[in-house]
């Protein structure tokens, strides 16, 4: 299936309250491209220097989405442009968004990871520490908090999975009057989108289902 098919199939599928980000990381500029004729304008990239690279090739009205996890040093390179940055996972890294934001003049939006899965390997804030950093935000002049992000264990059993993200949704609602206008609820992936949007996801972010497996 083409890119663009795969693209209108998705549209058909989701509610229209759900964003689609289409993860283009490691794909080539013609394949983006070819999303974007179809009116795909959100874009999804796991590391800095291909964002960048990317977004200079690319035309403007591209909303970029920083999806992977993002090392303080490498924040500078995205702050004049990007759209959404997903996985902001400690103070320090919110603190170091906030100084970028202040250098350009820019109020960065973003979205608090919280750590969902039963897996080590995942980033994200637990419960506790969410709060505190919700409470940062309020003082970081330079922050926007749009909403929280988490993925879930990657694993065949779906009640599991379900359970993962009917937690995140249950913090999102104790939360959300903290995140402006329309908060974003971000979870869902290519094999467990339908499960995050029974769950209340307002964000998915999908890459093999739309441009094949890597």
């Amino acid at each position: 299936m083409s890119v663009s098919a795969a693209i209108e199939n998705f549209r058909k599928e989701i509610p229209q309250n759900v964003t689609l980000i289409a993860v283009s990381k490691t794909k080539p500029i013609s394949l983006i491209q070819e999303a974007y004729a179809t009116g795909q304008r959100d874009f999804g990239e796991n590391k800095v220097q291909e964002l960048v690279e990317k977004q200079e090739a690319l035309p403007n009205d591209i909303r970029w989405h920083m999806i992977g996890h993002l090392q303080r040093n490498k924040v500078k390179y995205i702050a004049p442009f990007v759209h959404l940055i997903h996985g902001v996972d400690s103070l320090r890294l919110l603190k170091e968004i906030n100084k970028q934001g202040a250098k350009i003049n820019r109020c960065i939006p973003v979205l608090l990871q919280v750590h969902i899965s039963q897996e080590t390997t995942k980033f994200g804030f637990d419960s506790n520490e969410l709060k505190e950093a919700i409470n940062e935000c309020k003082v970081l002049e330079w922050i926007k908090p749009c909403g929280l992000m988490g993925m879930a264990t990657f694993t065949s059993d779906l009640d599991q999975v379900r359970r993962e993200f009917q937690g995140l949704k249950d913090l999102f609602d104790q939360y959300q009057s903290n995140f402006g206008e329309n908060p974003t609820l971000s979870m869902g992936m290519s094999g467990d989108y339908k499960v995050a949007i029974d769950q209340g996801s307002t964000m998915i972010r999908i890459g093999s289902s739309l441009f094949g497996s890597r």
